[in-house]
């Protein structure tokens, strides 16, 4: 039997190898160059039928002038388990970049600043919206299956400190709206943000919805809740989004990368103005010989580039979509892929995944003020609410340097981390032995749809 000092050394060596192994879980990963770090958001905590539709601030991201490769996230629980899209739908979820003033406290994690302070800048995409979609990265559903690896010798350009304004710094936020439709009456429902099924006659600033507004963003909202079956019993859980980053220091033979969104709600052609409504609803066709309901909207672009990567976001009855250059060839189409199974990642009834276009370099080309047609295909075979048909692609400015090879730093970072870990749990265990604890504990901390998606 261990003595009382022996049983409590070995208690804390223990727990020394589990802070060890939990610490090493994010550690920075080389492999042929491009560095790869694994993040977890903020704790999402969630009962049946519950929305939560928070920003998360000055979450974790890696630091320096770098080009980011790809950016995956899926959400988890507490163990690191997948999370099925039959319990908890994940909407949207979407990282925004902003140049925060220096010595300025962090706003609370739910605070929806619209960014109308001088204080916190955001740093949005190129466009083509007048305002909202200003994400750099995100996706719903399809986050599993949707490839977003961006290929060499491109990159998408952050750090950059000549881009961050005077006495600012950047940063950027989550947000993350997800939907626990365990013991849902309607899941779909639920999951297409129906009023009915959320007894919501306002908007989350007390503002009355307009009668004829039967579903969408303004209905599941942040705290609102979803009908559940009689006798569910509402047993809370935390979740996660777990996301994982790949990148490589920037270097003057990458080529930047733009990034652009284009939304099927989009008014420019009738306005002149790139006013995103972001949402629609579908209508249910009597027709029955044909199914599919199309909806089309027009943009001007703003520059010359050769396309780079395209992939479309909708949601379930999507069907797919395809972006077509003046003259209407197919600049990338996109199709979504639905699950047929329960697990994870293969979800039946929901997209898991939508199909993406990597052109080959310098063959597809956008001239400045061209006219683009983004055209949304969805199943009209029954109604669908709160639906969304957008288009993302990253677009190369220039192709003059196309045969440029990337030169990818090999300086490995995981020594540095790995030995600070083991310094630090050495200095635990040593401080067992003359009496002497320390503990160390770290949090991170993304963005509503009305400045994103």
């Amino acid at each position: 039997m261990l003595s009382g000092t022996q049983g409590l050394l070995f208690v804390l060596a223990l727990s020394l190898l589990s802070i060890c192994a939990q610490q090493s879980v994010g550690r920075v990963t080389l492999e042929n160059g491009v560095k790869s770090k694994v993040y977890l958001s903020p704790k999402i905590t969630q009962h049946p039928g519950s929305v939560s539709n928070k920003f998360y601030y000055d979450i974790e991201f890696p630091k320096g002038h770098i080009a980011i490769k790809s950016f995956n996230a899926e959400v988890v629980d507490e163990e690191g388990n997948p999370v099925s899209l039959q319990e908890t739908y994940l909407h949207h979820w979407v990282a925004v970049r902003y140049y925060q003033r220096k010595g300025i406290k962090e706003p609370k994690y739910n605070g929806n600043l619209g960014f109308h302070q001088s204080d916190f800048v955001i740093a949005r995409n190129a466009g083509v919206c007048s305002k909202g979609l200003t994400q750099f990265f995100g996706l719903g559903s399809e986050t599993r299956k949707t490839d977003t690896h961006v290929p060499d010798p491109y990159g998408i350009e952050v750090g950059n400190p000549l881009q961050v304004p005077n006495g600012y710094e950047e940063k950027w936020l989550f947000n993350v709206h997800a939907i626990d439709t365990r013991g849902a009456v309607d899941a779909m429902g639920c999951t297409e943000c129906r009023c009915n099924l959320y007894n919501v006659t306002e908007d989350e600033y007390g503002r009355p919805l307009k009668p004829d507004y039967v579903g969408g963003l303004f209905c599941c909202y942040d705290g609102t809740q979803c009908k559940v079956k009689n006798g569910v019993q509402s047993v809370k859980r935390n979740l996660y989004l777990k996301y994982t980053v790949e990148w490589v220091d920037w270097s003057d033979s990458i080529i930047p990368v733009n990034i652009y969104i284009f939304d099927v709600t989009d008014t420019w052609e009738n306005t002149g103005i790139h006013d995103c409504l972001i949402e629609f609803n579908v209508e249910k066709n009597e027709n029955a010989n044909d199914f599919t309901s199309i909806r089309r909207s027009k943009a001007s672009f703003p520059i010359s580039g050769d396309v780079v990567y395209g992939a479309a976001h909708l949601h379930s009855g999507g069907i797919g979509s395809a972006l077509y250059g003046e003259d209407g060839h197919v600049i990338c189409s996109s199709k979504a892929i639905y699950g047929e199974g329960n697990e994870a990642g293969n979800e039946a009834g929901y997209i898991v995944g939508m199909t993406t276009c990597y052109p080959k370099p310098g063959s597809i080309k956008i001239t400045k003020d061209e006219v683009l047609t983004l055209e949304s295909n969805y199943s009209s075979e029954k109604s669908h609410t709160g639906v969304m048909g957008l288009f993302y692609i990253l677009v190369a400015e220039s192709s003059s340097t196309l045969d440029a090879s990337v030169q990818i730093h090999q300086d490995s970072v995981v020594p540095i981390f790995f030995w600070g870990v083991s310094v630090f749990g050495l200095a635990i265990f040593a401080a067992v032995v003359v009496s002497y604890r320390r503990q160390r504990q770290s949090e991170d901390g993304y963005h509503s749809i009305s400045t994103s998606t």
